[in-house]
């Protein structure tokens, strides 16, 4: 099963920069799409249809904010519309979730706490509750893969001249700790890097431009431990850029008859 994950600083421009052309291409069994900028009824174009997707949305009710869509070639059993946490944040067009028979793929949109509508609290509180979900359904005899823009990186490895960006967001002490804990104490594992070690595999540039600043690696499969053995190939697209992001495509040991 192939599943490719890309965050689209806006669905209308990806598109016009060849997105579905390039998703026409791949083989892939899901695609999870997140920061779409806008809102379900504009989305009714066929080209936002790929042929041969079921295709899912959830935005934000606000106009160029937030929005996540997944695409899937096997009918889900059903859908989730955001976490469920108290602080409703998690419903601004951030999280949507499909169900089948043992496994979940989430497209996962964090807060990035980078603008005047998104503060540092907010994510903070965003991330406490993610763990403790997390942790939570660890229990559930169910497969979770989460994939998405987490807006933050793990370790230096990930983050390009890590030195020079301690002090920024997405790459803080408590960002990088709770990472930490979510990989070797909750039990998920970064799926990418099960299967791929290369230091220079970034997945979005602050500046918007691939071959200018420093890269980040801020987008993120995360499996649950069970299928940690599964993952076959990770690789991110680097020949055309879409946004500021570059898809993250990773290949699972799953039988997609069995899902």
């Amino acid at each position: 099963m192939r599943i490719i994950s890309l965050s689209v600083d806006g669905i209308h421009q990806a598109a016009q920069r060849g997105l579905y052309e390039w998703i026409a291409e791949q083989d892939a069994d899901v695609i999870c799409l997140q920061d779409l900028r806008a809102l379900e009824p504009e989305l009714d174009n066929e080209i936002f249809h790929p042929s041969g997707y079921f295709s899912y949305f959830f935005d934000s009710g606000i106009e160029h904010y937030n929005g996540v869509a997944i695409y899937t070639r096997h009918q889900p059993k059903a859908l989730i519309f955001g976490l469920g946490f108290s602080s409703g944040v998690d419903m601004e067009g951030r999280y949507l979730q499909i169900d089948f028979e043992q496994h979940s793929i989430g497209s996962l949109l964090a807060p990035a706490a980078m603008s005047a509508t998104e503060s540092l609290e907010e994510k903070i509180q965003f991330f406490d509750d993610l763990q403790a979900l997390l942790h939570k359904i660890t229990r559930k005899r169910r497969h979770f893969i989460f994939c998405g823009n987490w807006a933050m990186a793990h370790t230096e490895k990930d983050v390009q001249k890590a030195q020079a960006h301690t002090h920024d967001a997405g790459f803080l002490p408590h960002e990088k700790l709770w990472l930490q804990q979510l990989f070797k104490q909750v039990g998920y594992c970064d799926a990418f890097r099960l299967a791929n070690s290369d230091p220079d595999e970034y997945t979005w540039w602050p500046s918007n431009q691939h071959d200018d600043g420093d890269g980040w690696r801020t987008d993120f499969q995360v499996a649950s431990a069970a299928l940690r053995h599964k993952v076959e190939y990770a690789t991110t697209y680097k020949t055309k850029a879409f946004s500021s992001h570059r898809p993250v495509i990773i290949d699972y040991d799953i039988d997609t008859d069995q899902l």
